[in-house]
């Protein structure tokens, strides 16, 4: 820790630059300088991220340079940027930056391996941010901060202060912007701390691939016996609920790499969605609100601190920050094996799907690339009946490469270490959303247990005429009636309809990946 921090390297000359403080003395900073910042009851900071209370995708920008535009996935995701635009949006935070009287600077690491594992700057004018990345990054030690030496990666926040939205390629007066070559990322115009994490994230998904190691947006955990589970899901799966099981150890809760030896979490903390908690439904999370813990956009009662979690009158992402320690069975370091076990998980609101289906490497690919879920009547405006959602690679949001490399690498390891890939529906049976019911979530724990024992793998199979994958038809305290959905249905007819109708989705979404996936990937998708 140092209260004069040299950044000169970075063409910064604020005097008072405050390095990896701890978390006592960002707290002090934020309640003497941040508006509306609070202790709440549990001892957690409460912490306003100002008009953005969440990320802003299509703001994100990627410089086209000649050394790595022949690896990035153009278009929606990657969004190209001209290197004289990145110059001036990183001049201009650099310049806000300059007319701070205090910095903050956060020195960690990206990544538990210490094979691979990225060195990642921070420099922010929020002692919020600070601490976040305090939070989210790995904490180094006393002595692996002393030789910490240059930073593999910098990020410069100056989301306090806009871009110029009448610069070029900007589309709004916020802007995000990663160039691989100078090793810079660069927020301006959104104070929202996930574009930190995510940012980081990013830059991972692209170095980590280019080095023979897969990048990952899932959740991981670990049993007794040293095995090693992956949860890849959308919002609204049950990846967090579903992962965090107290008879397994937490590796993390969502992002990780797989290397030759094994699996390995790129964060040192957890950003949990804190909308609805209560201590019966996440446990862990709720106990994990305490002094630390960054509450993001919450509402709390001014007298008693109490947090009110229902209350979405800010925002409905509200969100908590804490160390992965502070949950009481994580694994320290986080690290694990080669998956046994690599579990999709998706939200069916159709009712075609069956509550668990066992993936050849194909088909897992397939249903990789693809990252289906769907969204149901009332969770966003317009949405009055069922709809498909697909995100490849279930974080399309956060790949730079095409997404057939990550579903490739993903194949190759799966058959080297001899991992099984399911499928499991946390969606509607006995018919769509409205009028079928969702699976029960002690049917779905079931079957991840029965998954988990070895069970489910021994288990008799029938094939899906549609999708192709094997169906089992028996596990342990699952009633066996629910486990083909075709037979859930009243009217057979209707049933064969949707599943097609659901078919030709993913059909016509895989469309525009086919130019590059393999012939193998393309056959393993469903028959219409």
């Amino acid at each position: 820790m140092a209260n004069n921090f040299d950044l000169e390297a970075h063409s910064i000359t604020v005097q008072t630059v405050l390095r990896n403080l701890p978390p006592a003395m960002l707290y002090e900073e934020a309640l003497r300088h941040e508006e509306g910042s609070a202790i709440v009851s549990t001892g957690a900071l409460a912490i306003y991220s100002g008009a953005k209370t969440g990320r802003s995708p299509k703001d994100k920008r990627v410089v086209r340079n000649s050394d790595s535009e022949a690896d990035i996935w153009w278009g929606n995701v990657n969004v190209e940027l001209e290197e004289t635009n990145f110059i001036i949006n990183r001049e201009r935070a650099i310049d806000y930056l300059n007319t701070r009287k205090k910095l903050f600077v956060l020195d960690g690491f990206a990544g538990w391996d210490p094979k691979h594992r990225k060195k990642i700057r921070v420099i922010c004018s929020r002692a919020y941010h600070a601490l976040f990345m305090h939070n989210m990054l790995i904490r180094p030690t006393e002595e692996e901060l002393q030789s910490f030496g240059e930073p593999d990666y910098v990020i410069y926040n100056a989301g306090r202060f806009p871009a110029n939205k009448y610069t070029a390629q900007m589309s709004s007066a916020t802007s995000i912007d990663l160039n691989l070559e100078s090793k810079e990322f660069v927020i301006l115009g959104t104070e929202y701390a996930g574009e930190m994490k995510k940012g980081v994230f990013t830059i991972m998904n692209y170095i980590m691939p280019k080095n023979d190691v897969l990048s990952m947006h899932c959740s991981a955990n670990e049993g007794d016996n040293g095995d090693v589970s992956l949860f890849f899901g959308l919002s609204g799966t049950g990846k967090t609920t579903l992962s965090a099981d107290p008879e397994r150890k937490l590796i993390g809760d969502d992002e990780h790499c797989w290397t030759d030896s094994g699996v390995f979490n790129i964060e040192g903390g957890c950003y949990a969605k804190c909308i609805g908690l209560t201590a019966e439904s996440e446990p862990e999370i709720f106990q994990a609100i305490r002094f630390g813990s960054i509450l993001e956009n919450v509402v709390f009662d001014s007298q008693s601190r109490e947090v009110d979690y229902d209350d979405t009158s800010i925002t409905e992402n509200t969100r908590v920050s804490y160390p992965i320690d502070y949950i009481p069975n994580a694994k320290i370091p986080c690290v694990g094996g080669h998956p046994k076990n690599i579990i999709f998980l998706t939200c069916d609101a159709f009712g075609v799907l069956p509550p668990v289906s066992r993936l050849s490497p194909a088909q897992a690919m397939y249903h990789f690339i693809s990252g289906y879920t769907a969204k149901v009547a009332g969770t966003e405006e317009g949405v009055t009946e069922p709809e498909a959602t697909f995100s490849a690679c279930f974080g399309a949001a956060f790949i730079m490469w095409h997404p057939s490399k990550y579903a490739e690498m993903l194949a190759e390891r799966m058959r080297t270490h001899g991992s099984h890939a399911w499928l499991v529906n946390t969606g509607w049976s006995g018919g769509p959303y409205g009028v079928g019911s969702r699976m029960k979530l002690s049917y779905t724990r079931a079957i991840i247990d029965a998954i988990h024992d070895g069970s489910l793998a021994e288990a008799e199979t029938v094939t899906d005429s549609i999708f192709g994958f094997a169906v089992p038809t028996s596990c342990a305290n699952v009633p066996s009636e629910i486990l083909i959905p075709r037979n859930t249905w009243k009217d057979a007819a209707a049933y064969d309809g949707k599943a097609k109708g659901l078919a030709q989705l993913f059909n016509k979404n895989f469309k525009q990946f086919e130019s590059g996936a393999s012939l193998e990937i393309i056959e393993a998708g469903p028959k219409v």
